[in-house]
């Protein structure tokens, strides 16, 4: 008497099949952008328009060169009222963050995760070949594993 195999054949997993886990798959493409000579009054009205908390400085060739914060704002609102200085022709230029950490789109959502709680920021712009093509927010890492629920990493 052989011996039965209740295995069956198995399928090698096409790429049709993977589970998406890079930063790319769930990261927004469609971003609110700003350019640097922007004044913090107008970035002001779009973050308020579009319920964001902030969002990307580019240059003409789409160039990260910042991050504008709700922060910055209240700290110039803050600054003009302490100084009695008025606030409308300030640009975003000097008062937004120029030192910026990126991420990689290729990184997996989780090692992302990671890095949002060790680096404390709500969201990491990602750059290709010196161009901003996309942003990862907290809320996006949210939803990938809400997305990934069903996976046996989280029942």
């Amino acid at each position: 008497m052989g011996i039965k195999s209740f295995i069956g054949a198995r399928r090698q997993k096409s790429a049709a099949n993977e589970i998406p886990l890079k930063v790319s798959d769930y990261m927004t493409r469609n971003l609110i952008k700003f350019k640097p000579d922007q004044t913090i009054e107008s970035v002001m009205q779009t973050l308020i328009k579009h319920r964001i908390s902030g969002g990307p400085v580019v240059n003409d060739k789409n160039e990260l060169i910042g991050i504008i914060s709700e922060g910055d704002c209240i700290k110039q609102i803050s600054e003009s009222r302490y100084y009695n200085m008025p606030m409308q022709d300030k640009t975003i230029e000097k008062h937004m963050a120029a030192n910026v950490e990126t991420i990689d789109g290729n990184m997996n959502i989780f090692d992302a995760a990671n890095k949002f709680l060790s680096a404390k920021r709500r969201r990491f712009p990602i750059v290709e070949n010196g161009k901003l093509v996309g942003q990862i927010s907290q809320k996006d890492v949210l939803k990938a594993a809400m997305t990934l629920k069903g996976q046996n990493w989280w029942k």
